[in-house]
């Protein structure tokens, strides 16, 4: 049976809601929606921001987002969603994972409009 790790961002959010930024078990690694901390109000700051805490908990487990095989991303203004894609594409143009965008009531902050979840497979994405 594969390990299982868990990645933690130090977000006061995980302990309280008894959740990990990331787990890893074998070669695959789940990140959780991620939001950005004290969050831009625009949708392109907070995805460009939301990428990096991605990225980074990706690397914590051991991935890259080259590993990256599908995105979820649940905005809260779907009218924004070309503000969220240009970024979002940005990173992945050359990676082109499987990838939802959906519309949201809210999110847990009201200042957050833009989720992010991700999954990767190490080693994929040579």
């Amino acid at each position: 049976m594969p390990s299982r790790q868990l990645i933690s961002s130090g977000s006061p959010w995980e302990p309280k809601m008894g959740y990990s930024r990331a787990v890893k078990v074998g070669d695959v690694v789940h990140v959780s929606g991620t939001a950005a901390a004290n969050p831009p109000g625009d949708p392109g700051g907070q995805t460009k921001a939301i990428l990096d805490i991605i990225t980074k908990a990706l690397a914590d487990a051991g991935a890259s987002l080259k590993d990256v095989v599908r995105t979820r991303i649940y905005v809260t203004d779907i009218s924004r969603w070309q503000e969220v894609a240009e970024v979002h594409g940005s990173v992945f143009s050359e990676i082109r994972p499987a990838t939802a965008i959906v519309e949201v009531s809210k999110l847990i902050d009201p200042n957050m409009v833009v989720e992010i979840e991700a999954e990767a497979i190490i080693g994929s994405g040579n």
